[in-house]
């Protein structure tokens, strides 16, 4: 732990903490921020409460992951930019590195017994540590009820309405600036006397790292940031001497799909399918349900699973490449185009979000933003819960409104042994996600032995 004195973190320890995060960031983007909560802001007490909700608050409004985003700025107030970068790449690398040898398996193997076990046992462990994080964060975040209210509205506006996740967040921002102008004290509300530890951290606020934004500081950033996210799409468009590649297709498509992802990897996927499937020929769609599966299984960001398509999609078309070889440079290059913005994004605006921390207009928009997160948490909960604990699904309502439900017939009674067990050890037993979907995936395998 940081001596208390110093006031700062060294590099050389974050990194290991950061190293240590990565290997446990399962679950998406609930799992991921909780345990990013629970190892910066709980156990290290080297950020406070309020500051990590701030930032999360932020990053939810950015397009592209918010969860590495949120390791991206944290890293920075921690360490500066250096901190910042190896925090979003630690935050990548192992995920990147499990789904190139799953990608590697599927490839030469496809489905196997052994990989239908584990997957019997790691979804259900998923819809407990997305739970646990409604219940962390939501506990913490909502302490008004108001708050209470304004979740519950972005609940429903997700599950119920089909609203599009930017105008939830956006609509939240709004009530939350109009109900601050108001009633302060609401959006003002502090954190309850049993949670006061959380937000005071052995690093204070001052000592944490922030920089003067400059017209200079910014175009230098914009240019260096710009100049490498383009980088491997022209060195491919020039190999392929402005001829068709796939490394090309791949680069500009995902590239510009890094700059409209609101609201996170499941917002945007429907897009993705419909190009990677209908567009380019990829993968079909029963492969892109199952390098989605993938994704959820490794740590790291959802939106990994755009390293599967870029795999088998290089993998079949590699042009004058050894099919292996043009896979993995697909791969690099996806993630690549897919992750430099997110660090753009977080190094160009995080000192003004700084500077704007002791704005109560700003803040209460941000806290009205926060407590909308837990409601968009809850969505996911109940679509991961309905698509994992039953087989079929069904919808109340007309068109595209109304709540998702299951068929309740079609319930998968492995999976509901398996989500009670991880309840107990992630909520009662109070379990690391890591050993929790250790034990999880077991017992998915040993369950399916049996059946």
């Amino acid at each position: 732990m940081t001596d208390p004195g110093r006031h700062v973190v060294p590099l050389g320890a974050a990194t290991k903490a950061w190293f240590l995060i990565s290997l446990q960031t399962f679950g998406g983007p609930a799992g991921q921020i909780a345990v990013m909560q629970r190892e910066l802001v709980d156990e290290r007490r080297w950020i406070g409460e309020r500051r990590f909700l701030h930032a999360l608050s932020y990053c939810m409004l950015l397009p592209g992951p918010e969860a590495q985003q949120l390791a991206v700025y944290t890293g920075w107030l921690l360490n500066g930019w250096a901190g910042g970068v190896i925090a979003g790449a630690l935050f990548v690398l192992p995920g990147f590195v499990a789904l190139l040898a799953l990608s590697a398996v599927y490839v030469t193997q496809g489905d196997t017994a052994l990989v239908t076990g584990l997957f019997l046992g790691l979804a259900p462990a998923v819809v407990a540590i997305v739970v646990q994080a409604v219940v962390r964060i939501g506990g913490r975040a909502l302490t008004h009820p108001a708050l209470v209210g304004l979740a519950v509205a972005a609940f429903v506006a997700l599950a119920v309405l089909g609203l599009p996740f930017p105008v939830v967040v956006l609509g939240a921002g709004l009530v939350g600036w109009l109900v601050g102008r108001r009633r302060p004290a609401v959006m003002a509300a502090r954190a309850r006397p049993e949670d006061a530890a959380a937000d005071t951290p052995l690093v204070p606020d001052e000592a944490l790292h922030h920089a003067r934004p400059s017209a200079r500081r910014n175009l230098t950033i914009l240019t260096v940031g710009l100049v490498l996210w383009v980088a491997p799409v022209a060195v491919a468009w020039v190999v392929a001497d402005g001829g068709p590649s796939v490394f090309v297709d791949q680069g500009l498509f995902f590239g510009g799909m890094a700059l409209v992802t609101f609201g996170g990897a499941y917002a945007v996927l429907a897009y993705v399918a419909q190009a990677a499937v209908g567009t380019y020929g990829w993968v079909t769609a029963s492969e892109m349900t199952k390098g989605l599966a993938l994704a959820e299984s490794t740590p790291g960001p959802l939106i990994m699973v755009v390293q599967f398509v870029a795999f088998l999609g290089a993998y079949r078309a590699p042009g004058d490449l050894d099919p292996w070889l043009a896979a993995v440079l697909a791969s690099l290059v996806v993630v690549w185009v897919t992750f430099v913005p997110s660090f753009l994004f977080i190094f160009l605006g995080a000192p003004y979000v700084e500077r704007l921390r002791g704005n109560t207009s700003l803040s209460s928009a941000l806290t009205g933003v926060t407590a909308a997160v837990v409601g968009v948490i809850a969505n996911l909960a109940l679509y991961f819960a309905v698509h994992t604990l039953f087989s079929e699904t069904d919808r109340w309502g007309r068109d595209h409104l109304g709540l998702l439900v299951p068929v309740w017939d079609s319930y998968v009674w492995e999976s509901f042994v398996v989500l009670a067990l991880a309840l107990v050890l992630v909520l009662r037993l109070r379990w690391s996600v890591l050993r929790t979907l250790a034990v999880c995936a077991l017992a998915g395998l040993g369950l399916s032995l049996l059946t």
